[in-house]
């Protein structure tokens, strides 16, 4: 397929997008960013962590996406007292068959929200570990594919601490961004303000978009070209985030580990996705670099003398991106 093949397939795929924005901006104020974030994951098929404090809409994003689309839902409010079993399922004893039989629990949708996921204990989010990276769920000696499209979003808290349990590294990774969700301007509260202070009931999202749709969509984002001068980037960037001290002598003492082959393949499936969104069939250096908080901020380990300093992922990252030359 050649470029104005696929620019022509671009178009024909990418419609829906924009409805969906449309139908999303009827409930949600602002948050331009994490609704495009939101979209990329689901483009790229990938799970999708947000962090912010509570009442930015975190979840008001996750369930006007839902509504948007010809799709499943569940909600998990994780708990302390939270069990696997209420997530994945389990097997259930019948007398009258004398055997086991497999209770699958409601995972089996295709859009989970895993709201303050951070509240849950180790063994709880362990739960989540296998449908995340390999889209099925063990039950007793079978394995049971979950629904296509399948994808996790979880949200957490930053800033309260008591009664949390930090996300262990490896369920990390498995997450394709994490997406930091700021305040809204003084404008755009004004209009929250103007909405929601009031005893109506909210808007809801109307369906506008199919899972075929998106299967469509995706398709088309595996076709972005992405030049190999760009492709070369992507690694460069990955490398100084384990190597960080030959990008930047300053970054020598505060990074305990960098980002793991996943991050590059995410880095540059996300800037394929990005590209898309934009209509172009092919990736600039620009889009790798829009992209590159999300994708990594979650993937790089600090030191003890960086958490000293104060000093942050994506002060890390931002002086990466400045060091490591653009093609």
């Amino acid at each position: 397929m050649n470029t104005e093949e696929l620019q022509e397939e671009i178009g024909r795929t990418s419609g829906w997008i924009a409805q969906v924005k449309e139908e999303m901006g009827r409930v949600l104020v602002g948050q331009d960013r994490l609704v495009d974030r939101l979209l990329i994951g689901l483009l790229c098929n990938g799970h999708i962590l947000l962090e912010g404090v509570p009442g930015l809409a975190k979840t008001l994003a996750v369930k006007a996406l839902s509504g948007s689309l010809d799709a499943t839902f569940a909600r998990f409010q994780f708990t302390p007292d939270l069990l696997p079993a209420d997530l994945v399922g389990t097997m259930v004893y019948h007398p009258q068959a004398v055997k086991f039989e497999p209770k699958l629990g409601p995972i089996f949708n295709n859009l989970i929200l895993a709201d303050e996921i951070n509240r849950a204990p180790a063994k709880v989010q362990s739960a989540l570990l296998e449908a995340m990276q390999e889209r099925q769920v063990t039950l007793g000696d079978r394995s049971y594919p979950l629904p296509r499209p399948f994808l996790v979003l979880a949200t957490q808290n930053p800033i309260d601490q008591e009664g949390t349990y930090q996300l262990p590294e490896a369920q990390l990774d498995r997450f394709l961004l994490k997406v930091t969700v700021g305040y809204p301007t003084r404008e755009e509260e004004l209009v929250i303000l103007d909405r929601m202070a009031t005893s109506a009931a909210p808007p809801v999202t109307a369906i506008v978009a199919s899972p075929a749709q998106v299967s469509a969509a995706r398709d088309a984002v595996n076709r972005i070209y992405i030049d190999p001068a760009i492709r070369n980037y992507i690694v460069q960037l990955i490398h100084a985030t384990r190597h960080p001290a030959s990008a930047d002598p300053s970054l020598a003492n505060l990074v305990r580990a960098g980002a793991s082959p996943r991050g590059t393949i995410n880095l540059a499936l996300t800037a394929r996705a990005l590209a898309f969104m934009n209509g172009r069939a092919y990736v600039t250096p620009q889009d790798v670099k829009d992209m590159a908080h999300d994708v990594l901020r979650h993937r790089i380990l600090l030191t003890y003398e960086a958490e000293a300093e104060e000093t942050n992922t994506d002060t890390v990252i931002d002086r990466i991106l400045a060091k490591v030359p653009v093609p």
